[in-house]
């Protein structure tokens, strides 16, 4: 048989090989280099959304950034930073895409801290707060940059207050830390617990303080 006529055969199993190597990829999530298991590119989460007030126009972000009010940017507790969220009204329908680049809100029940270009596109600049579920859509931080998780237990503005509730949480849990941060609204002392990689671990640290100390912590990120 001449070597031309295998040409054909040839070419016909390598379309095979192909199509065959597409059809096995068909349905498979996007993979994004950098994102973590924890929060897979269409990790969904429903709560409310905030957005921040005028008064913290041109300060300092948890990523470094200068919190710009006019750009599409948001704060998350957990989500690393970087990530890229749809966020969606369950009031009105409307959707913005955001990127996250700060920490926040801590407040029990709200989810994601909006900044004011991207509640005016929810609509929701005037209510204050909306209904919202966010979708992770990729993430554009450096791989392997997020923080631990710690569990905030409680926020003073005093600071005796603060290391007081810290020495009682020493003696029966490790790394306790009171944390000092700067806001419009003055100087707060923070107080967490823990250094967990898995939300998992985290969450249930925060559901035994809540019952022990009747409190609402807040699980966050260390960055």
């Amino acid at each position: 048989m001449s070597p031309f006529a295998l040409i054909p055969i040839r070419l016909a199993f390598l379309l095979l090989l192909i199509v065959g190597g597409l059809s096995s990829c068909a349905g498979r999530p996007p993979k994004y280099a950098g994102s973590p298991a924890d929060y897979p590119v269409g990790y969904v989460e429903q709560g409310y959304a905030s957005w921040y007030g005028p008064g913290f126009h041109g300060n300092k972000t948890a990523s470094g950034e200068v919190y710009d009010s006019h750009q599409l940017t948001a704060a998350h507790r957990t989500l690393p930073l970087g990530s890229v969220v749809q966020v969606r009204s369950l009031t009105n329908g409307r959707r913005v895409t955001v990127r996250i680049n700060d920490r926040g809100p801590f407040v029990k029940g709200r989810i994601i801290d909006l900044s004011f270009a991207a509640a005016q596109a929810l609509a929701m600049a005037g209510p204050g707060t909306d209904q919202v579920e966010l979708r992770v859509v990729g993430y554009g931080g450096r791989p392997g940059a997020w923080g631990s998780l710690r569990v905030q237990v409680a926020s003073f503005v005093e600071q005796a207050n603060a290391q007081a509730l810290a020495r009682k949480l020493t003696r029966k849990y490790p790394d306790v830390r009171v944390v000092t941060v700067t806001l419009a609204s003055g100087r707060h002392y923070r107080v967490q617990v823990g250094q967990f990689t898995s939300p998992q671990q985290a969450d249930e640290l925060a559901e035994r303080l809540a019952s022990q100390l009747e409190v609402d912590p807040l699980v966050v990120r260390d960055d």
